[in-house]
């Protein structure tokens, strides 16, 4: 029983593991296409599937020909800061051209110890442009007048200190085209409202796109993993994740809609439209355009196209900001699952025991003052107490299973021709004796789900970011020196050695002895230290208790018999 129980357990690293290299979504491309048009799925009445993104001859009959005295304003920039942020919106276009987290760090080697920025060089958010028919207008260019209201500071370099729900209002025109758009900030949260009024365009729908840049800047001391989250997410039924490094240089992919919401995306930071109250329209599509020149795709052009009605009014939030789990699960509509507990299919389970241990590891460094460090052994040790009773009983299941296997032998060879009645008789014995045959193996396999679920709190949360202990840098990344992983694995040995004594010897055991700690230390090398660190305390709280129940066993197993030379000398 201890083997089946040994091998239950490599069986479900097996299924739990196995998915993170072979789960890779295909993506949808687009071939022989034009390089810059994209395709969106709407509704009728719709405008035609190709909308252009670049402004072309038919614009200017659409946009009402000259251009209007603003286009000679100068370029200015309008920052709007609270205690969590800095954004700084152009009124050329409208656009957001920084986004600045004041309370998170620039991990990266190149930046580290400044304020983090989401917004690469040369890219910007939320750059718009207008399809109507066969025609597009681009707002890039256009120079918006922000309303004074609020505003403080000279010309050219104005501010909006959010102390409550304010808002920013811009206003262009263009001939007989006119457009009024307004931001709104709470202090508090990193979600801006957008409302939008499009007049001058005549009793016609169209489509908002809506330019979201190139991806999100790298702010992480890990590029590689920061670079393979890079992505776009999208929602309908359930959310997607369509990685930038599984895109194809030279090849545009076009997302059908319709989706509550989708969002441009890195390991920590995200950069959301959402289209989720009842009055919103559901985006339509999405076009990705990976950037020229790149050996591996790590930027892409991202639009997101939203229908307008006849009416020419617009309204949707954006979310610029950390990828806090209280922030994202109080949005609602599973906008939390943009930084996904799990893998499809196992998300499910894992879920709920992910989201009470980060809530617990999180109260127990802000409410005690705690390391996260300190928090994780404390985690661990309690988790370890907790299971002490169920794994008594398992283990000493195991006990009478192997007090049984006498009588088991005996059975198999007296009804070696006749499986059915071997399998009677072996139930009956159970029964009898008051036996489980599962019930050792499932004090080995309670821990795992909570050990899954911390693989990927301490990777993708957040509060776990950048937090140091003792030699190691960083909770959620591997440690550098591979010592962590080292000792995780040789008190798996302990553990195991520990827990065979008394036992009779079998060769599958034995090389599980040495099998088992060698392939979770390899295995564990790459993963968050944190992990490592839990599972090494683990380990060392279940020693004692191994060596508990081991002389338990000895106890409780026959004394060998005494071989009595009888033969006369």
């Amino acid at each position: 029983m201890d083997r089946r129980a040994l091998w239950a357990v490599v069986l479900m690293m097996v299924i739990a593991l196995v998915p993170t290299f072979l789960l890779k979504p295909k993506p949808k491309t687009l071939t022989g296409g034009r390089a810059d048009s994209v395709q969106t799925a709407v509704p009728s009445p719709a405008p035609s599937a190709g909308v252009p993104l670049e402004t072309s001859g038919p614009l200017r009959a659409v946009a009402g020909g000259s251009l209007d005295s603003a286009s000679a304003r100068l370029e200015e920039t309008v920052t709007v800061a609270s205690t969590l942020y800095r954004y700084a919106v152009s009124t050329r276009g409208g656009a957001i051209t920084q986004a600045t987290i004041l309370t998170y760090k620039d991990l990266s080697p190149e930046s580290r110890g400044q304020i983090a920025k989401l917004v690469p060089v040369g890219s910007r958010l939320h750059g718009l442009a207008l399809s109507v028919g066969n025609d597009t207008i681009s707002l890039a260019d256009w120079n918006f007048i922000p309303a004074a209201q609020h505003l403080t500071g000279a010309e050219g370099a104005r501010e909006l200190q959010v102390q409550q729900a304010d808002s920013l209002t811009l206003t262009a025109s263009r001939g007989d085209v006119t457009v009024a758009l307004t931001y709104r900030f709470l202090p508090n949260d990193y979600t801006i409202g957008v409302r939008g009024q499009i007049t001058g365009l005549g009793p016609v729908g169209g489509h908002l796109l809506v330019d979201m840049g190139h991806g999100l800047a790298q702010t992480e001391a890990d590029s590689n993993a920061n670079h393979y989250d890079f992505g776009v997410v999208t929602k309908t039924d359930e959310s997607k994740l369509t990685r930038f490094s599984k895109l194809k240089l030279g090849e545009t992919q076009t997302l059908e809609g319709p989706f509550e919401w989708a969002a441009v995306k890195a390991k920590y930071f995200v950069a959301a439209l959402l289209a989720v109250d009842s009055s919103n329209t559901p985006l339509s599509g999405i076009q990705l355009r990976p950037l020229p020149n790149q050996a591996t795709v790590k930027a892409a052009a991202v639009t997101f196209a939203l229908p307008v009605p006849a009416s020419g009014a617009f309204n949707y939030r954006l979310y610029i900001g950390p990828m806090e789990y209280p922030r994202l699960h109080a949005i609602g509509h599973d906008f939390y699952d943009i930084n996904p507990y799990g893998w499809p299919g196992f998300r499910t389970m894992i879920r709920p025991v992910a989201v009470g241990a980060r809530t617990l590891l999180v109260w127990m460094h802000t409410h005690l003052n705690l390391a996260y460090g300190v928090v994780l052994i404390i985690f661990g040790i309690m988790i370890r107490v907790l299971l002490w009773p169920l794994n008594q009983r398992g283990m000493r299941a195991s006990m009478k299973m192997q007090a049984l296997q006498p009588e088991m032998q005996k059975l198999q060879d007296k009804y070696k021709e006749d499986p059915g009645a071997l399998q009677k008789e072996v139930m009956g014995l159970y029964k009898r004796e008051g036996v489980n045959p599962f019930s050792g193996c499932w004090p080995l396999l309670l821990p795992w789900p909570v050990m899954l679920a911390l693989f990927f709190v301490l990777a993708n949360s957040i509060e776990l970011r950048g937090q140091a202990f003792l030699w190691l840098p960083d909770l959620s990344l591997k440690d550098p020196l591979h010592i962590i992983p080292v000792l995780m694995g040789a008190s798996m040995f302990a553990v195991t050695k520990v827990g065979m004594k008394g036992m009779p010897p079998n060769p599958q055991s034995k090389m599980m002895l040495y099998f088992l700690p060698v392939m979770m230390t390899v295995m564990f090398l790459n993963f968050a230290s944190g992990l490592n660190l839990y599972y090494f305390i683990q380990n060392l709280v279940s020693v004692p208790q191994q060596w508990w129940l081991a002389k338990e066993r000895m106890k409780v197993q026959p004394a060998p018999a005494v071989v009595v030379n009888t033969k006369r000398k």
